[in-house]
């Protein structure tokens, strides 16, 4: 879908220590039809993620993945899973908090993106805008919602939603902004023109440049530089070429260069609180679709966590290089 960013103001949730990170899987896929996108932590695990984050000096604790009960709740039109997503995304809202309240940087892996409903976005990397209500959707699939379930000021265009009640829509839509759009519904752009939500489709990323659309982005949601940032990455904002398993793939997008300058220009903002990495689906492509996909999915992580491509830093000490190093 598309990535986001989301502000969120420091008070409130205080700045993490950078060198310290928590891994939480959301093995998660009833926010869409199509099998396999819960299969998304394990295939990224299984690529390699922790060993190549401990290699940035970082202290990586994986939390496990996400389990839930759903409970039966009343039904609610063209959200047919609506008991799945509830009970799901208040156990991440919890593990969430758990992995703050360790004072670490929080990586969610999904799943689908309906997943974000539970972990509080600020900037959305996306195809797709995710502001669909049950009442607009065709489709039906919650991971074309979560941005309309977040947002205070759409919260009068829902009915009451069984089993959601923990989740309150606290989050302003002018804290949200959106990088990569290029698959946009009619119902999703009036109200992305009616509350002006800051928005940088390709076409943007394409006159401007992926470095000036990010600050943009970045100076419109969080002007005094003095709020957290959560960034939300759907992988289908990348080009299929460079991510081909995934469920809603669209022609056009990012590059997987643009994407790594784009998380390491968050990085270098020193508030990134939390991302999320939603929607690989190992069970779409051959063996080699899922490997570029996988890859570029750690690729985009190590850059928001500190990955240069000057090289890593010398370790504090040491200030000559040893000849024995050319023996």
């Amino acid at each position: 879908m598309l990535c986001s960013i989301r502000a969120v103001l420091l008070n409130n949730f205080g700045t993490r220590n950078y060198g310290k990170v928590g891994i939480i899987g959301v093995p998660f896929e009833k926010g869409q039809k199509k099998f396999g996108v819960e299969l998304g932590p394990d295939a990224i695990r299984n690529a390699g993620l922790l060993k190549d984050l401990t290699t940035l000096d970082l202290d990586v604790k994986d939390f496990g993945d996400i389990d839930y009960y759903p409970e039966t709740t009343g039904d609610i039109i063209n959200m047919p899973h609506l008991s799945h997503v509830a009970a799901c995304t208040k156990n991440l809202s919890n593990r969430v908090q758990e992995v703050m309240n360790e004072n670490r940087v929080v990586v969610t892996l999904g799943g689908d993106h309906s997943v974000s409903v539970g972990t509080i976005d600020v900037l959305w990397v996306d195809a797709h805008a995710d502001l669909n209500t049950n009442i607009t959707s065709n489709s039906g699939n919650v991971h074309g919602m979560p941005v309309a379930l977040l947002t205070s000021e759409l919260s009068d265009y829902w009915p009451h939603l069984p089993g959601m009640d923990w989740q309150k829509p606290m989050l302003s839509i002018r804290n949200v902004a959106y990088i990569g759009l290029r698959s946009v519904d009619r119902y999703e752009r009036l109200v992305i023109e009616k509350f002006g939500i800051t928005a940088f489709g390709m076409e943007d990323v394409e006159r401007y440049g992926i470095h000036d659309v990010v600050h943009m982005a970045l100076s419109r949601i969080d002007p005094h530089c003095n709020k957290s940032l959560h960034v939300s990455f759907d992988i289908d904002s990348l080009d299929p070429l460079e991510a081909p398993s995934t469920g809603t793939p669209v022609r056009g997008g990012l590059s997987l260069r643009e994407a790594i300058h784009l998380m390491e220009e968050v990085h270098r903002t020193h508030r990134l609180n939390a991302i999320d990495l939603v929607e690989v689906n190992p069970k779409i492509g051959d063996d080699n679709c899922v490997k570029l996909t996988t890859e570029a999915a750690i690729h985009v992580l190590q850059a928001a966590l500190g990955h240069t491509r000057r090289g890593l830093k010398v370790p504090a000490g040491i200030t000559d290089i040893p000849l024995q190093t050319f023996r």
